[in-house]
């Protein structure tokens, strides 16, 4: 990996070491009473229980299809494909982060797709993804969405259809994985089972680059194209959500550290 990250990876390790601020707020932010402050920094935005702080995308309640099992937020799948009915969608965290590092667990069913977004923003009838970068989430030996895109970059933990993770160095299915993500003043690392296997610097040529040879390219997508280009909008800053694709998906020990 690049220089970068080891300055970046820099600037956590003084994060734990000092005060560290909190990311601003959607207008619906939920109060400071919702988080637990956890060691070093970390912030948990899930406590295991209930689903305080969190809704559906572009909804005021959590989809019934979201439930909580032995301490993990569970989507309990249709294995019908992406959101397909009212019942289910993607989920959010109701509080926006701007540099910031975000850790959890995940784990999918056999064949299970899903993903983590960063820096979304809520678009009226538009699906997350039009605005933000995912961290993708896959059964990379049962999915067929493993070898499809371009060297392996819709694998688990790469940059969905722009970067493959690399190494590619998750679990089978129905075992837990390690995520973490890292965004800080426009560089983003992703981290799988403690490996930093992506890196990216949003708002650059790179990031334009990515943009004109995937999928959301301005020729195939263009409103998808203008949001992602400008990632995070004018404060540079967005939700952290989970994907609703149709298939049973796990996530726990759901945490974040502010960066600035």
């Amino acid at each position: 990996m690049k220089k970068s990250i080891l300055l970046v990876s820099a600037a956590v390790m003084m994060c734990v070491f000092t005060a560290c601020g909190g990311g601003k707020s959607s207008e619906s932010t939920s109060t400071e009473t919702t988080t637990t402050k956890a060691d070093e920094g970390w912030i948990s935005i899930f406590d295991g229980k209930t689903f305080e702080g969190w809704r559906g995308y572009n909804k005021t309640s959590v989809p019934s299809k979201w439930t909580i099992e032995d301490g993990a937020i569970k989507f309990n799948g249709s294995g019908g494909g992406e959101a397909q009915d009212g019942d289910g969608g993607d989920l959010i965290y109701d509080r926006k982060f701007k540099n910031f590092e975000l850790e959890l667990e995940w784990k999918v069913s056999k064949g299970g797709n899903s993903g983590i977004f960063y820096l979304a923003q809520e678009i009226p009838n538009e699906p997350i993804y039009i605005s933000a970068p995912e961290f993708q989430v896959l059964d990379n030996e049962n999915h067929p969405d493993a070898r499809l895109g371009v060297d392996g970059n819709r694998m688990s933990s790469s940059l969905y259809d722009m970067i493959p993770a690399k190494p590619q160095n998750s679990k089978p299915f129905g075992e837990w994985n390690k995520a973490s993500i890292m965004v800080y003043k426009g560089t983003v690392v992703h981290f799988q089972n403690d490996v930093a296997v992506v890196e990216y610097h949003l708002w650059t040529p790179q990031w334009k680059e990515l943009l004109d040879n995937s999928k959301f390219s301005k020729e195939k997508w263009p409103v998808a194209y203008d949001l992602l280009l400008n990632c995070g909008g004018s404060e540079r800053e967005g939700l952290i959500g989970f994907q609703d694709h149709g298939d049973d998906v796990w996530f726990r020990n759901i945490k974040v550290k502010i960066l600035d």
